[in-house]
């Protein structure tokens, strides 16, 4: 968390109005009835998109140290009926609630960049291998690693050979990467898979 804040880094921001939802999902083709990890999810809109998506027999879980947020997300599950997202507060750095190899898809939207100036990424990517399934997908989105707004500074951000050599130690390999973002918001989507396991 940075000094002198009461958020977590990053808290409130969000990225999901500013990308093609209908491409990003389609690159991730979520199928129904999986378990999905929505790491660092703010009030959750992507945790809400993929709710209706893999429904009810599915589960999501949405994690997050934004307790406002977290709140945010379970009025909002509750007010469209979606009974299957489970929200908690928690440090993702130190533990994910979530039981070993039980998630098919974890997604980490725009919160690796803070992961890392925050220095907690190896833990949570130490968490994320800890409950990801052997052959789960790993979908990381980040800013692309040029000028803004929106987003960080471009000393913050991550370009995807970054985020490809950080996740490399930990087992996973990159699928691809896509592009997602409108013009105006300069986003990408890259796609991992787990191959440690």
């Amino acid at each position: 968390m940075a000094e002198n804040e009461n958020k977590p880094t990053g808290a409130g921001k969000n990225s999901f109005d500013l990308i093609d939802t209908e491409k990003f999902f389609q690159e991730l083709d979520l199928q129904k009835g999986i378990s999905f990890l929505d790491v660092a999810s703010g009030r959750g809109a992507y945790s809400l998109a993929v709710s209706d998506i893999i429904g009810p027999q599915g589960n999501v879980f949405a994690v997050d140290l934004w307790a406002e947020g977290i709140e945010m997300l379970k009025a909002a599950a509750q007010e469209r009926g979606f009974e299957n997202i489970t929200a908690f507060v928690s440090d993702v750095g130190r533990r994910i609630p979530v039981e070993d190899q039980s998630i098919d898809v974890c997604l980490i939207a725009t919160a690796l960049h803070d992961f890392v100036e925050d220095r907690i990424d190896q833990g949570v990517l130490d968490e994320v291998v800890r409950v990801i399934k052997p052959a789960g997908l790993l979908a990381v989105m980040e800013f692309k690693k040029i000028d803004g707004p929106p987003g960080p500074p471009i000393h913050i951000r991550l370009s995807p050979e970054d985020v490809a050599d950080m996740l490399s130690p930990y087992g996973f390999k990159k699928e691809h990467a896509v592009d997602v973002g409108r013009t105006c918001c300069r986003r990408r989507t890259i796609q991992l898979s787990n191959i440690a396991k």
